[in-house]
């Protein structure tokens, strides 16, 4: 399977679902997690691509336990979807870029979510690592694309915008072609916008075809309860100032009737949608339901007809599920009809001095309609002109020290290291590999299948991927 002749933007929908959640550094108890069922709710709501990685503990076979039941396979079939993962990032302070690793976490991913191919691979977190490092990786999985047929499309994440457009820039030139994507996470959000600014004509430059925005909470940074704290401890890199900041801003978000986290996710979300558009997706918004009438016609299942930015969205329940499916519906609803509105004014009459704000348990929480879907385009356009409103005030609050702030990664200190048992494991597998690839083709190794609880591959990014944005990357 050489290169696709068709890009992935023609087909990738604007709102993945992350599963950085489905792990020890979100939740205390991952398995714990209705995973399968919030997998199925996803389904049958219109989502049809799942961004997932090796690093976030027992992610990948969660979803590969999803994807693998009866009603998945009996409804959607494995061309309707798209499984988006990643190689190269072992644990938080071990990375293995190697062409060997590279070849066995691609196996592994591959028998953990139960299919044959991966629609996207991405290099984790390529910051960790050399740009020599991160491209030679990038040849590889091209070389598994190009001979095997496993991988579709080849892609990087990470957090420093500025070290992503100088990888993708660096592909280009040595390669002469661009990547199919990028992943950027906690970059264009209400309180850092660097993907747009600084992130954006880079890559256009470097010919990338889809930049994703992950993590629209910043790795769970922008909610009224704070950073989430799972069986690991507190993992988020922000500092105490712009966490006290990011409690201020809570306070006054409440004093205005609304929730932190819905403003945030409607930001990042609806504003992406447009200002994402030239490295967007054609996919329709959220693919139609089995019993829908056929004769029906709309932006959401059909899409636009034009390129959406498209955006990554982790989620650890269904509450949080479905009150990100209920914006997302709001957001598409907006879409009709929408070029008569593309200057939405801000609604700021109805603000508050932050002088006014009561206490959190005082505040309403009337944030997007609680029952149903939400059908009123005027409504949408009107909540639209209020978020705006509300984005310019908050970052008033953040001020220049914290507004599009972005914390070191990786911090100043770090050094790789790899465990003398990830490289004899590494070496005896590539060893192995040409000896036991008849034998392997039709079995799952069960050592592959379920990760250990901290290391290799298991922990959750630190720098990479959505946070309980309500959390997705």
């Amino acid at each position: 399977m050489p290169r696709p002749s068709t890009p992935l933007s023609a087909a990738l929908p604007p709102l993945i679902m992350g599963t950085a959640t489905f792990n020890n550094q979100y939740n205390h108890d991952p398995f714990a997690l209705p995973t399968t069922e919030l997998v199925q709710r996803a389904f049958t709501s219109g989502i049809r691509a799942f961004d997932t990685s090796p690093y976030y503990g027992p992610a990948e076979e969660l979803l590969g336990r999803a994807l693998a039941t009866d009603y998945v396979r009996t409804h959607h079939p494995r061309s309707s979807y798209h499984i988006l993962t990643k190689v190269g990032r072992i644990a938080s302070s071990s990375f293995d870029y190697s062409p060997a690793w590279v070849r066995q976490s691609v196996r592994r991913s591959l028998q953990r979510l139960h299919t044959d191919y991966l629609d996207v691979v991405y290099c984790h977190d390529v910051e960790f690592v050399s740009p020599q490092e991160a491209l030679a990786a990038i040849r590889e999985l091209r070389r598994i694309r190009d001979t095997e047929g496993t991988i579709k499309y080849v892609g990087i994440s990470g957090f420093p915008i500025d070290v992503l457009a100088e990888i993708a820039e660096l592909v280009l030139r040595e390669t002469g072609e661009p990547l199919d994507i990028v992943q950027s996470y906690a970059n264009y959000t209400l309180q850092n916008t660097r993907l747009l600014s600084r992130g954006l004509p880079r890559f256009v430059g470097a010919g990338v075809d889809v930049v994703t925005n992950a993590s629209p909470l910043g790795m769970g940074l922008l909610r009224r309860q704070g950073v989430p704290i799972g069986s690991m401890g507190d993992f988020h890199p922000a500092p105490d100032g712009l966490r006290n900041k990011i409690r201020e801003v809570s306070d006054w978000v409440d004093g205005q009737g609304e929730k932190l986290e819905v403003v945030a996710i409607r930001f990042s979300l609806e504003s992406w949608l447009r200002e994402g558009k030239q490295v967007g997706a054609l996919g329709a918004p959220l693919a139609k339901a089995g019993d829908a009438d056929p004769g029906f016609i709309s932006v959401a299942s059909m899409g636009t007809g034009e390129r959406l930015g498209v955006s990554v969205m982790g989620v650890s329940n269904f509450e949080e599920l479905d009150e990100t499916l209920r914006v997302w519906h709001s957001i598409v609803d907006g879409l009709e009809n929408k070029d008569d509105d593309e200057d939405v004014e801000p609604k700021s009459s109805e603000l508050q001095p932050p002088s006014a704000v009561p206490s959190a348990a005082q505040a309403p929480a009337i944030l997007t309609p609680s029952e149903g879907i939400i059908t009123d385009r005027a409504w949408s356009k009107d909540r639209r002109g209020r978020i705006s409103s509300l984005a310019q005030h908050i970052r008033t609050i953040l001020g220049p020290e914290w507004a599009d702030y972005a914390w070191d990664s990786p911090s100043p200190d770090f050094v790789n290291s790899l465990s003398a048992e990830h490289l004899a494991a590494r070496d005896k597998d590539a060893a192995a590999a040409a000896a036991a690839a008849a034998a392997a083709a039709g079995a799952i190794d069960e050592s592959m299948v379920t990760p250990p609880l901290e290391a290799v591959d298991a922990a959750e990014k630190i720098p990479t991927a959505a946070a309980p944005d309500v959390a997705l990357s």
